[in-house]
C-alpha cells in the first residue's frame, strides 16, 4: 500500500438497508447487482419486510433476493461480452493488494465474488472501487449514461471451511443453475473457467 494512512474496518454496520460486516483478513461472499436487476415492487416489499424481520429471517430474505437475480430481470447489460470481460478485469485489478480473490462469477445482471479482505482495506471501499470503475467503463462501452449498479451490495462473512466450500460451489455453479451453460467451466466470466 502507498504511504497513505490505512483505513479502519467498521465491524458490523448498516448503511440504511443491508447489514454489513467489515473486518480485515476476513473471507467475504459479496454480491452486487445492476440497477434494474430486481423489480421495484419486489424491492419495496423486501425493504418493508426487513424492518419487521429478525436477523435469521432477514438473511433468508436476502438469499431469496439473490435467487431472484437468476431470473434475469432488467436489461442484463453484463450479457455483453465486452462489459462482462471488463468487469472481470476490474475484479482482478487489485487482487493481491486490497483483497485476495478466491472465486467470482459475472452473471448477466449481477456479480458474485468470494474474497479475503486485506488489512486496511474496508469492504465498502473495495466494493466501491469495483463498482465505480466498472460503471464508468460499462457506460462508455455501451454508449449510455445513468445508473449502472444498484447502490448497495450483499455481503456474508465466511464462518468456516465448510461455508467457504459451499459458497465457492454456489458461485461456480450459478451460470449452470441459471441455464446459461451446461458446465461451470464453460462460463468465460467465472473463476471456474480458470481452474
Amino acid at each position: 500500500m502507498s504511504s497513505k494512512k490505512r483505513a479502519t474496518h467498521r465491524g458490523w454496520h448498516s448503511r440504511g438497508y443491508l447489514p454489513h460486516f467489515d473486518q480485515g483478513l476476513t473471507a467475504q461472499f459479496i454480491t452486487f447487482r445492476l440497477h434494474d436487476s430486481l423489480p421495484r415492487a419486489f424491492l419495496a416489499k423486501l425493504r418493508d419486510d426487513v424492518s419487521r424481520l429478525d436477523k435469521k429471517e432477514e438473511a433468508n430474505r436476502h438469499f431469496f433476493a439473490l435467487a431472484m437475480l437468476d431470473v434475469g430481470h432488467g436489461d442484463c447489460r453484463l450479457r455483453d461480452p465486452r462489459v462482462a470481460a471488463m468487469v472481470q478485469d476490474g475484479l482482478w485489478r487489485f487482487d493481491g493488494e486490497r483483497y485476495r480473490l478466491v472465486a467470482w462469477c459475472v452473471m448477466p445482471n449481477h456479480v458474485h465474488s468470494l474474497a479475503v479482505q486485506c488489512e486496511g482495506w474496508p469492504l465498502s471501499k473495495v466494493v466501491h472501487s469495483w463498482k465505480s470503475f466498472t460503471a464508468h467503463q460499462a457506460n462508455r462501452i455501451l454508449g449510455r449514461r445513468g445508473p449502472f449498479w444498484a447502490p448497495d451490495y450483499f455481503d456474508r462473512y465466511i464462518r468456516d471451511e465448510a461455508h467457504m466450500a459451499n459458497v465457492t460451489r454456489y458461485i461456480r455453479d450459478n451460470p449452470v443453475k441459471a441455464n446459461l451453460c451446461e458446465n461451470p467451466a464453460d462460463w468465460p466470466w467465472s473463476s471456474a473457467a480458470y481452474c
